[in-house]
């Protein structure tokens, strides 16, 4: 089914240039029109055995059809949560739970969503081992790394498929066949990827998989994990027999439908989709690195999702480039202090072997289906002038 990636409540439409997809997208138009009947008159709760929750449960049966094909999965193993946060604390604690009696020890690397490093470190506490392994200079686990820590206690493998902050995409399907082989739980967080690269789950040979509706231009508050077989961890939620026993509470009928809406856009426009997003970055880039001085573009040059462009610049905080782009109505994002909540620098960056002051001058501009040549160009023309601005106020870059 074709559709215009982003016909009309476009937030670049009001002047607003909007480079800040990896956070969240706006939900696409045809994606709300879906939605808006399941708020009023078709409330139904697919629970209830009358007509009007029956006919709520078939539209949910449908959404799940409709996102299973996003991942190349069976409908039978999806189950919705509330989010890729909810989905990742899912599969570890779960797994951690469910194979209790097997052993106790996780695999998981340094760059992961704090929605897997927390709940490692809440298990740590409840005397999991966790082995948190490195990564290379471009952010990349490696397979033989992974392979080298599995021991006979080894009950689950977490390593995401893309990194949200640098857009490198690791090599999972090489972890998947080593965890296959050793016979190891293995999830991956695919909440950067879902919707803008291909994902097929026997390809990538995983066992759970996550992602979440908002990066894909669906509504927030719903997601999905993939599982394998049913009961493969165990759940987390008590006191509701939803989502076949395994996951309580009641249906977000609306966000659901949203979901399987958006997940079948974005697998019809896929591969074109990703083609002029790809180019628009590689435009961003060049235009960027051929203006100013000093630059570092960060993460995989060629593994990474179409539309990352995250950058490294020296002598700038992070922060100051974003608020002073704000002025200009462009957002973008930063693994530094303003964005993170903390004065911390980004741990992404950090694992990756940057120094604090480049992690702290971090940015990333995330592009999508509402981005144009004319949004770039624009970010090009003025993101120079910041940078010059700031370097002139900084007391640690070097004025000549």
């Amino acid at each position: 089914m074709k559709s215009s990636p982003m016909p009309e409540a476009n937030p670049n439409a009001s002047g607003l240039v909007y480079m800040d997809h990896a956070t969240t997208t706006p939900v696409h138009p045809d994606v709300l029109r879906e939605m808006m009947p399941f708020f009023s008159e078709r409330f139904g709760s697919p629970s209830q055995i009358y007509s009007l929750g029956q006919q709520a449960a078939e539209c949910v049966q449908e959404a799940r059809l409709q996102t299973s094909r996003l991942i190349g999965a069976r409908a039978k193993h999806i189950y919705f949560t509330s989010g890729a946060t909810e989905a990742n604390n899912w599969a570890v604690k779960g797994a951690a739970l469910k194979l209790r009696s097997k052993g106790r020890h996780i695999i998981t690397s340094a760059t992961e969503h704090s929605s897997i490093l927390d709940p490692c470190k809440q298990l740590e506490k409840q005397g999991v081992e966790v082995t948190v392994l490195p990564v290379d200079r471009h952010g990349v686990v490696s397979p033989d790394d992974v392979k080298s820590a599995i021991t006979e206690k080894t009950i689950l493998i977490t390593v995401g498929h893309g990194n949200i902050e640098v857009g490198t995409i690791n090599p999972i399907a090489d972890i998947g066949a080593i965890a296959r082989e050793r016979g190891v739980l293995f999830h991956t967080n695919a909440a950067q990827t879902a919707g803008k690269i291909e994902i097929d789950v026997e390809q990538l040979q995983c066992d759970l998989l996550s992602f979440s509706a908002h990066k894909f231009y669906g509504p927030k508050g719903v997601g999905a994990l993939f599982m394998a077989e049913p009961k493969l961890i165990a759940p987390l939620h008590q006191g509701g027999s939803q989502e076949r026993n395994i996951r309580g509470g009641t249906h977000n009928v609306p966000g659901i439908i949203g979901m399987g809406k958006a997940a079948e856009l974005a697998l019809a426009n896929m591969a074109e989709e990703a083609k002029r997003i790809h180019a628009l970055r590689d435009r961003l880039r060049d235009g960027l690195l051929d203006r100013i001085k000093n630059i570092q573009v960060v993460g995989h040059p060629a593994e990474r999702v179409p539309g990352n462009l995250a950058i490294t610049v020296d002598g700038v905080e992070g922060e100051a480039m974003l608020l002073s782009l704000d002025m200009d109505r462009i957002c973008a994002s930063s693994g530094s202090a303003c964005t993170a909540g903390t004065l911390d620098p980004s741990h992404v960056l950090l694992a990756m072997g940057l120094s604090h002051e480049q992690a702290h001058g971090s940015i990333r501009f995330s592009l999508g289906a509402g981005n144009t040549e004319a949004h770039v160009d624009h970010v090009v023309e003025c993101f120079p002038r910041i940078v010059d601005m700031l370097r002139k106020m900084s007391p640690t870059y070097p004025s000549k």
